[in-house]
């Protein structure tokens, strides 16, 4: 149900939630109004008018629906304001499920918005209905902030956003958008309801984050705006472009970072390679590719698809290069440039490719066929061989239809890396030799050449067998000029001597006198430069022609009709000087043949052939090569030839003819080929050749014919430039060129097949003349930074060569530049078209500024002798020497305090003000100052370790040197840190020792992290000790000790506290081990409680922790434990599990002067001694081995807890006529009283040993020690010699165990010792301020000082100090008594007040004051105040006075048992007094009456159980006895706070003779207000009472008569003989003089007169000397007198003598009354009071001690400027 039964009605939010399913059930003209529901009252939240008009009424309907399944009843009230009405309220009731429908009218009487409420009233409420009328007003809705992607700079983001006019009007905005977004549209119109979306553009220049606001103006006349937030990133891209390994192998990347290889690519194929462009940035980049910009036009063989691309976000993209090399062997190179948006980034990529061609070889250059008869054949074999992996097209340009010589297969494809063997046959027609030189061509590689050569015999002509060394020589001799003569005439002249035959037997002419040059020899020509060079594609020829046949090619045409086709006629001209005979070799099957066969040509005469065309069909092609030899007539026969040397082999002659029968309107064939033909010549130099190849397959089943017209392209030859191609064969053209400049020239070939026009293929090849150029980066311009004198700076200097050749560089630098200025490297290749990035070094050596210059040369990798040798290109350098120094941001740094062995890192900021980058290296000296010893300190390792020695600071920049600080020590350290510029010169630090400046220095100190105990106090069964008892029990004197010390690398095992202990007991690493005894407490007692203070006084926080076994212990799993246990080990587990001893906290951190409480507790559930070893461990610092003991004894055992077994006496000077007393302390722990005895015998002995001296000597042989105090034994240790003293002295237990303590004491000289063992022995008076931190639980005061030192005072005196006593409490009094342990110390301690009571935060001063009267002793007295709470005192009071009264009735009344008296009333268990009483307090009077006849639980005192070992078991016996009994009431049990008092007394002129200086500090008081003088000294019997203790009394009480008398007799003459010494008696009454120090202030002049005056009655011996006072004045005075008058003169003056000696005797009388001691004592108790009266009055807040003095200045008096009348008398 969505009905509430009860409460408030819901708010809003739970409206909403309630309501929202309803909401969208309705209608949509219903769900505009959102309801809610009201303790099942269904109604709109808000009534709304909209479109109202002034004077009109509107009226809305408010309907309420009960939801609820109960009648519903309420009442309403009507809209407060007059704008709003409705009928008059009435009461509504609405059953289940109706509605009631409410008209409110709206008259409005002006033009604003109205709002007001009905309100509805119910029993369980109230709700209120919102009438609201709202003017039309526009209103755009828009979201607050739009946030756009993240986007690179100058890249592109957008994102959209809904803008939707709420308002009532169409409205119209407009967009005031900031740089650098923009919306889109910035501008339009929305209807009332309508939406549109906004696109906003961000595109920003700039990396940063923007956060701007954008302006939406909109509204009719009155403009409203709206802001919309717009944010985004913008971050700067970041392109990386990577090649893999094996892409990139065996590049160096130089200046670029990337380079992709291709490696050598084939020619005429294309190779895709890919290079990854990652994006490391978080934003999308944009970026393009761009080709390397060069100055010349030219085909790249590298290509890129891609020129835009967006690299995504921490992603990449894969970039695709294509290389298509064209010429064999060019190296190539180009650069693309990866540049991102906004040209902020540019990455260049470097292509490196080579082209490879086939490398085809024939195995053999000559074939020789030797000779065979007329009519035979001869086959032999030509290997040709591929070695590259290039496929290559090759053919022998000879046509073997109508060739003595024919290969099986003329043309093919050698594939790569294969061998073929050619079978080549000789067939020959007539019988002559045979010679023919043959061409291979080979597709992308220079022509060979093969000779064909061998002999035909016939039976009539057998001419001379050609041989290959006939060929050796004929070219020899053709280089010579001796093969234009006939082999006859070579004879003769060699027979005529006018010919001669070399070494090699070629033919030379007779050397010339004198002999000027060898004889030339043959030295083989460039095949491409044979192949053209014919004379006949060329007009020029290696050799002059010995025969020569034209036309070398023809065509016949079209020869239709076939019969009457005409001859050709060919001229063959003969050049030598001999006959020759030209024979034809006839082809049959061919439509062409030579008439005549065989023709004879005198010396330099032509003759005339005929060759004629006789076609077969029409409409062919015709095609053929004919072939003609010509020799020398006279080698018909071999028995012609007389010299072998003279045989010249023939001349091949070759015709090339074509023809075709095609009818005028036949179409010829129509020709299927391929071409391949580059578009661009080779580079070449100018004025050089170039050559190329072209190659055309026929891929059609019909021969093609071809010829090229050279007229149309005179610039280039082309060999061969006309044949045919049989199907499926091809035909290698060769190209040349001879660029004359460097511009390009275009060449157009016209390439016409089957001899028709129409199948012109025209061949576009381009050409250009490279020349030596070279880009210089920077127009040839050098700049350095400035460098420091000495010092080298490098850059990087780029040059390109921009030709398609390579190019030879090398630099030159002038010879006194030379040791300022290099480069590496000096000379290179450089490819075509690569840069190259050279390290050029500036090193100046002065002052000053340099401009210097520099040169390259520049040449061709093979040098042409046309071309110039070397082109040179200047380089301006500038550069300048400059000197700078280094300092540091801050000379002198401080890091403070460094733990020891820790480290400490900070950074020294370098500063180079100069204009040069510095190179420095940093040196460290280490000067360790502190408590040490300097020599051992020297040793050290360097504690301060620099990240980088070594590093370069550019100019007017700084540079951040890490440095590591390890101090090892607890000392000061200084690091001086200096620096040396590093010069070639200097490089090291030895190098650099003489030039180091320094830069800075920083300290250190050392330090461990420590603590100390502060203080320390007990309670529980502990509350007994003393502090000074309870500091030798826990060793805290040796633990402040050993925290003090220094660390050994064994505490540092472990840093901080660690599991690190596989065993129960875990090893120990310290060497610091001490004992923590807690005392002795007998069984079920209270834990011993110590709270230990720990004050960190260092400077370093400190973390510590108190580790027992079990937190050192690894946890391993149960079966690696061991389960076999040691007693120890099972001791230690027992006393863990039972959390015997525990520590709170266990752990903790102290800041700098921080203070902490630690609370140790030794629970006594198990009788026995428990021993812990607990470690104290210090993060970084120390570890301690605690060992925790504690002793447990039975309730009944008398035990005497001694802390050691030894004890140490204060060491005593010899001939100390007064050795104290000293103090040995023992501790009840146990329940019981103990007595004690000390057993005399080992000391007896020691008197013996040692002349009857008692060296020790014990005071208190037996006593008695209540439970839970310390006891005293006194004694004397008086050493008779300057060594260590040791006695072994039982003291046995009454009823308890004895022990055997060990006293050691020491002797010394004072002479020899001298003042240190004085001060040793020397208190320093001093007070041990007590700490408000240190407080058990409960502890209610507290004290100002823990510990008072008296230091050393004199016999006879009294030392007085103040303690307050403060209440801590904010709301309880407490009430506090001090106690004193002996009587002995009551003798000697007072404190005033003893007892009082502090209100809440009231302290009390309380005066401790020690008046040791006696023998010179040691003190040490443990003062205990008992503090109680007022309130729980009280309640003790009151609850025994009514235990008491119940006592007594308890003995007068009876308990009636009879059970028939009627009484129904069952009497109550006396389960507890307080209850019973506090019923009968409660009852009206006479039931109190009837009441007090209850029996009344019997009354006793606490019994003591006999207590079992568990605590436990003795909680149950005491409640189960409570429950029985009344227990008389217990005390409160005090809070004790003990105050040690210690003080060393001397005897009077011990004190003197050794604190000489101190001595008038003290009053010395007399000794009678003790007890009389005589007791001391005549009585005895004081004395004889302490005969048994004092060791003077023992010796004097057993000395003999005659002993006695003698001594007598030495004192009577010491005495007389003081007596009659008058030096003595002078000083005595200077002594008398002397004013008494200190007190004197009270004495005035008057009152030593008037005291004077008493006394002369009393002094009489002294009137004597009266008359001796003022000699001269009185005589004086008195013979002025007796000039007068002598009888009245001499009675005037008697009578002023006798005035004179009366006040003399007054002044004696005085001073003899100050001397006496009760005048003394009541001075020395005035002043002590008066004291105490200030200083109770400073702590009260009455007078402040501080103050500055004040001084008032009275103005002088008149009566003082009156000349006193007679001065006043001087003092004696």
């Amino acid at each position: 149900m969505l009905a509430q039964a009860h409460g408030e009605p819901q708010n809003s939010d739970s409206f909403r939630k309630l309501c929202c399913g309803c909401v969208r059930k309705l209608s949509t003209r219903k769900a505009k109004k959102k309801k809610g529901v009201f303790w099942g009252i269904e109604v709109a939240e808000t009534l709304r008018w909209r479109g109202w008009e002034l004077g009109k009424e509107m009226i809305k309907h408010l309907i309420l629906k009960n939801v609820h399944e109960k009648t519903q009843k309420l009442s309403y009230r009507c809209p407060s304001t007059r704008f709003f009405f409705t009928v008059f309220p009435q009461p509504i009731t609405l059953s289940p499920g109706m509605s009631l429908t409410l008209p409110i009218v709206f008259r409005p009487t002006e033009k604003r918005e109205y709002e007001d409420s009905v309100c509805f009233k119910k029993a369980e409420g109230e709700f209120s209905v919102t009438l609201r009328a709202t003017l039309p007003h526009p209103c755009l809705s828009f979201p607050a902030t739009v946030q756009l992607p993240i986007c690179a700079v100058y890249n592109v983001t957008e994102t959209t956003f809904p803008v939707r006019n709420i308002g009532d009007l169409v409205t119209v905005f407009a967009w005031e958008t900031p740089s650098p977004f923009y919306m889109i549209p910035d501008c339009g119109m929305l209807n009332p309801g309508a939406e549109c979306m906004v696109k906003v553009v961000f595109q920003p220049k700039v990396a940063m984050v923007y956060d701007v606001a954008a302006t939406c103006w909109f509204g009719g006349e009155e403009k409203q705006k709206r802001t919309i937030q717009l944010k985004a990133l913008a971050k700067y891209p970041y392109l990386r472009v990577s090649v893999t390994e094996e892409e990139a192998e065996g590049i160096q990347a130089g200046k670029f970072r990337d380079v992709l290889c291709f490696g050598s690519v084939p020619v005429g194929t294309t190779v895709e390679k890919c290079v990854e462009i990652f994006n490391m940035s978080v934003v999308d980049a944009p970026c393009r590719i761009e080709r390397a910009k060069d100055p010349l036009v030219r085909d790249h063989v590298f290509s890129c698809d891609v020129s835009h691309g967006v690299v995504p976000a921490k992603g990449k993209l894969v970039l695709c290069i294509r290389f298509q090399p064209q010429t064999v062997g060019e190296h190539s190179t180009d650069y693309f440039t990866i540049i991102s948006a906004g040209c902020l980034l540019q990455t260049v990529l470097k292509v490196v490719g080579s082209c490879k061609g086939p490398l085809v070889s024939l195995h053999q250059y000559s074939v020789d066929f030797d000779w065979i008869n007329l009519g035979e054949s001869l086959m032999e074999t030509l290997k040709i061989s591929n070695i590259s992996d290039v496929p290559a097209y090759y053919q022998f340009d000879i046509d073997g239809r109508g060739s003595v010589f024919s290969l099986d297969r003329p043309c093919g494809v050698l594939e790569g890396t294969t061998t073929l063997a050619l079978k080549v046959t000789f067939r020959p027609t007539h019988p002559i030799s045979y010679h023919r030189r043959v061409v291979c061509l080979v597709h992308h590689q220079e022509p060979m050449y093969v000779d064909f050569f061998g002999t035909c015999h016939s039976d009539i002509a057998k001419p001379a067998i050609l041989q290959a060394r006939h060929l050796s020589w004929y070219r020899t001799n053709t280089v010579r000029g001796l093969t234009f003569y006939p082999p006859d005439i070579l004879s003769v002249m060699l027979k005529d001597g006018k010919l001669q035959m070399d070494e090699k037997g070629a033919l030379m002419l007779p050397p010339e006198i004198p002999q000027d040059k060898p004889p030339k020899e043959y030295f083989e020509a460039n095949s491409m430069t044979e192949y053209f060079y014919d004379g006949v594609s060329s007009d020029l020829a290696l050799f002059p022609p010995h025969v020569s046949v034209s036309p070398r090619e023809y065509d016949f045409g079209c020869c239709v009709p076939l019969h009457k086709v005409e001859p050709l006629p060919l001229c063959v001209t003969n050049h030598t000087k001999g006959k020759i005979t030209v024979a034809w070799t006839p082809s049959h099957g061919s439509a062409f043949r030579v008439s005549p066969e065989i023709c004879d040509i005198p010396p330099l005469k032509s003759s005339a052939f005929r060759v004629l065309f006789q076609p077969a069909q029409l409409n062919s092609l015709y095609a053929a090569e004919l072939e003609g030899f010509a020799f020398y007539k006279v080698l018909r026969h071999y028995s012609n030839i007389e010299e072998d040397a003279t045989i010249c082999p023939s001349w091949c002659l070759a015709v090339r003819l074509r023809a075709h029968t095609y009818e005028a309107e036949r179409e010829h064939f129509i020709p299927q080929y391929i071409l391949d033909v580059p578009k661009v010549f080779p580079p070449a130099a100018p004025n050089t050749d170039t050559y190329c190849s072209m190659l055309l397959l026929n891929t059609g089943t019909s021969l093609i014919t071809f010829s090229v017209n050279q007229a149309a392209c005179p610039s280039v030859l082309v060999k061969p430039c006309s044949g045919h191609i049989i199907p499926g064969g091809h035909q290698i053209f060769f190209l040349s060129t001879h660029p004359v400049n460097t511009t390009s020239q275009q060449h157009v070939l016209p390439l016409q097949l089957n001899s028709y026009p129409g199948y012109t293929k025209e061949i576009a090849l381009r050409s250009c003349g490279e020349s030596l150029l070279l880009l210089l980066e920077g127009d040839g311009n050098l700049y350095f930074k400035p460098a420091y004198i000495g010092t080298s700076s490098t850059r990087m200097y780029t040059i390109k060569n921009c030709t398609r050749l390579p190019m030879v560089f090398t630099w030159k630098i002038h010879q006194s530049d030379s040791k300022i200025l290099s480069v590496s490297p000096t000379a290179g290749i450089l490819q075509p078209y690569e840069a190259m990035a050279q390290a050029w070094t500036f090193t100046p050596d002065k002052e000053t500024k340099y401009l210097l210059r520099a040169m390259v040369f520049v040449r061709r990798k093979s040098p042409d002798p046309v071309s110039p040798k070397s082109v040179g290109y200047a380089l301006r350098i500038v550069g300048e020497g400059v000197l700078g120094t280094i300092r540091a941001q801050k000379e002198h740094l401080d890091l403070g305090n460094v733990l020891v062995g820790d480290l400490q890192s900070c950074s020294v900021v370098l500063l180079n003000d100069g204009i040069c980058s510095l190179k420095y290296i940093l040196s460290v000296e280490q000067q360790i100052t502190g408590p040490c010893d300097p020599e051992e300190v020297r040793s050290d390792p360097l504690a301060l370790e620099l990240e980088q020695a070594r590093g370069m600071i550019p100019a007017r920049s700084k540079a951040f040197v890490q440095i590591t600080v390890r101090p090892a020590r607890r000392l000061h350290y200084t690091w001086s840190i200096k620096y040396a510029i590093c010069t070639p010169t200097a490089t090291d630090l030895a190098s650099t020792k003489e030039e180091q400046q320094p830069l800075c220095c920083i300290v250190a100190t050392g330090v461990y992290p420590t603590f100390c105990i502060a203080d320390a106090c007990s309670a529980g069964s502990a509350s007994g000790l003393s502090k000074l008892h309870l500091w030798r029990l826990f060793s805290l004197d040796t633990l402040n000790e050993y925290l003090e010390r220094d660390l050994t690398p064994s505490e540092l095992t472990y840093r901080v506290p660690t599991r690190h202990s596989t065993c129960l007991i875990p090893p120990v690493y310290t060497p610091h081990l001490l004992d923590f005894n807690f005392g002795a407490a007998p069984i079920g007692s209270e834990p011993t409680l110590v709270m230990l203070l720990l004050a960190n006084k260092g400077v370093v926080p400190v973390e510590w922790a108190f580790l027992f076994p079990s937190d050192q212990k690894m946890d391993v799993e149960h079966w690696a434990e061991d389960a076999e246990f040691s007693p120890h080990e099972l001791h230690q587990m027992r006393i863990q599990d039972n959390q015997l001893f525990s520590v709170s906290p266990k752990s903790g951190k102290l800041l700098p002067g921080q203070e902490e409480s630690v609370q140790l507790s030794h629970r006594h559930d198990f009788i026995g001694t428990d021993h812990l070893p607990v470690l104290l461990k210090v993060s970084y610092g120390h570890e301690i081995l605690l060992n925790f003991s504690g002793v447990t004894v039975e309730q009944d055992q008398r035990y005497i807890h001694f802390a050691s077994t030894k004890h140490f006496f204060t060491p005593i000077a010899i001939g100390t006529s007064h050795p104290p007393t000293q103090l040995y302390e023992l501790y009840n722990g146990g329940a019981m009283p103990v007595m004690f005895e000390v057993q005399l015998d080992n000391i007896v002995r020691i008197q013996e040993e040692n002349f009857q001296h008692p060296v020790f000597a014990c005071l208190t042989p037996r006593g008695e020690i209540p439970p839970g105090t310390t006891g005293h034994i006194e004694w004397i240790f008086s050493p008779l010699e300057a060594r260590m003293y040791l006695v072994d002295v039982p003291i046995h237990i009454l009823g308890g165990e004895s022990a055997l303590i060990t006293f050691q004491g020491i002797g010394y000289d004072l002479n020899t010792v001298g003042d240190t063992a004085t001060s040793s022995q020397v208190f320093s008076p001093s007070v041990f301020p007590g700490s408000t931190k240190l407080t058990v639980p409960g502890q209610a005061a507290t004290l100002s000082h823990h510990r008072i030192c008296l230091g050393n005072i004199p016999d006879c005196t009294k030392a007085s100090r103040l303690v307050f006593l403060n209440n801590i409490s904010e709301s309880k009094a407490v009430v506090f008594a001090w106690q004193i342990s002996t009587c002995k110390d009551k003798r000697v301690l007072q404190i005033a007040p003893e007892s009082g009571v502090v209100q809440p935060g009231e302290s009390i001063p309380c005066f401790i004051a020690l008046r040791p009267s006696g023998s010179a002793s040691f003190y040490s007295i443990d003062l205990v105040c008992e503090v109680y709470i007022q309130e729980s005192l009280v309640q003790y009071e009151r609850d025994l006075q009514e235990w008491e009264g119940a006592k007594e009735r308890q003995a007068v009344e009876f308990t009636i048992t009879e059970k028939d008296l009627g009484t129904k009333k069952k009497p109550k268990s006396p389960a507890g007094r307080s209850s019973d009483s506090a019923e009968t307090e409660n009852l009206p009077e006479s039931s109190a009456v009837i009441r007090k006849y209850k029996t009344l639980p019997p009354i006793k005192n606490h019994p003591m159980p006999n207590l079992p070992a568990g605590h436990f078991q003795r909680r149950l016996l005491l409640d189960k006895e409570a429950s029985r009994v009344w227990v008389k009431p217990e005390p409160p049990k005090p809070i004790l706070l003990h105050l040690g008092v210690t003080a060393r007394s001397y005897s009077i002129e011990d004190f003197y003779s050794n604190f000489t200086s101190e001595f008038p500090k003290y009053f010395l008081s007399r000794p009678f207000s003790d007890w009389p003088l005589e007791s001391k000294f005549v009585d005895g019997s004081r004395d004889r009472d302490r005969m048994d203790m004092d060791p003077k009394w023992l010796s004097l009480a057993t000395a003999s008569k005659q002993e006695l008398q003698t001594v007598t007799d030495i004192l009577t003459g010491v005495i007389r003989g003081l007596l009659e010494n008058t030096q003595f008696h002078d000083a005595v009454r200077r002594s008398l003089d002397e004013p008494i120090p200190y007190f004197s202030q009270f004495r005035c002049e008057e009152s030593a007169e008037l005291r004077d005056r008493r006394q002369c009655s009393t002094v009489p011996s002294r009137v004597s000397a009266s008359p001796d006072l003022y000699p001269e004045k009185d005589g004086e005075r008195k013979e002025t007198r007796q000039e007068t008058s002598p009888n009245n003169d001499l009675l005037e003056s008697w009578e002023r003598m006798s005035e004179i000696l009366h006040h003399e005797q007054l002044r004696e009388q005085k001073e003899m009354m100050s001397r006496q001691p009760a005048f003394g004592n009541l001075v020395e108790l005035l002043l002590e009071n008066t004291l105490q009266n200030i200083l109770i009055e400073a702590s009260r807040g009455e007078v402040v001690l501080t103050a500055r003095p004040r001084v008032i200045a009275l103005p002088p008096s008149p009566s003082r400027r009156i000349t006193n009348p007679a001065p006043p008398p001087s003092r004696a």
